[in-house]
């Protein structure tokens, strides 16, 4: 297998670590992941080490944690006892299966953690506008995590147009806002 990466490659294997860190994940799990994303068919450890430079237990570690983060699965071919590793291609899939993890692993302690101070009775006024603002973080939160639900059994393509409408729902939302609207006429009643 031939383990030398065109410029390209090379470019998008070195902005992936870059933002990496950036995203919470080391830089050499960046470079992994992303040359297993571009990669034409699955990669064996060995080949991810020697083609990035990488010892094979930074390699192995890496390989961990993307299988963690669910964004590489593993391969077996007959006749072969290596592991191999690919990605999904489908950025909508990489993408939710992201945000799922995500979820849970960031937001999900988050609330609950917030659930339970929402329980407790304040102690004091201090305590009583901590909670107010806590649950206004809370709702915030819920009403995301109950839009994330609602999206997460969308198919790509009502996706993708879904996130064309942004600037156009709010248009059409502050047209249609109350302030808006053209005062209702009178029934001539006199009981308004």
């Amino acid at each position: 297998m031939n383990t030398a990466l065109t410029p390209l490659v090379r470019s998008f294997v070195s902005h992936f670590g870059e933002m990496g860190s950036r995203w919470g994940i080391n830089r050499t799990v960046g470079q992994i992941y992303a040359l297993i994303f571009v990669s034409p068919q699955p990669l064996h450890a060995d080949a991810i080490a020697e083609a990035l430079e990488f010892s094979r237990s930074n390699v192995s570690m890496g390989l961990k944690e993307l299988q963690a983060w669910r964004l590489v699965h593993l391969k077996h071919f007959p006749g072969d006892r290596r592991e191999y590793f690919e990605a999904p291609q489908d950025a909508w899939e990489v993408f939710k299966t992201l945000a799922e993890e995500r979820r849970r692993r960031e937001i999900e302690p988050t609330l609950s953690m917030l659930r339970n101070a929402l329980l407790e009775d304040p102690a004091n006024e201090a305590d009583r506008i901590a909670q107010q603002r806590m649950k206004g973080m809370h709702d915030l939160i819920e009403l995301m995590t109950r839009w994330f639900d609602d999206i997460q059994g969308m198919d790509p393509k009502t996706l993708a147009q879904l996130m064309t409408l942004g600037a156009k729902v709010g248009r059409l939302l502050e047209f249609a806002s109350p302030r808006r609207l053209p005062a209702q006429p009178s029934t001539g009643s006199s009981k308004e």
